[in-house]
């Protein structure tokens, strides 16, 4: 019954979780800003 006290398992899972949300947030604003970088060289190079 000892495993049901522990709660390490969990403890990783949740991190799992937050590291996976972190990473979705930085692709999406990568994303984001490699489109505006994009067309701001568009309008430098004419």
């Amino acid at each position: 019954m000892a495993f049901l006290r522990d709660s390490r398992g969990a403890t990783a899972i949740e991190y799992a979780l937050i590291a996976s949300l972190v990473s979705i947030a930085i692709v999406a604003g990568l994303s984001t800003i490699g489109t505006s970088i994009k067309a701001m060289l568009a309008a430098i190079t004419f």
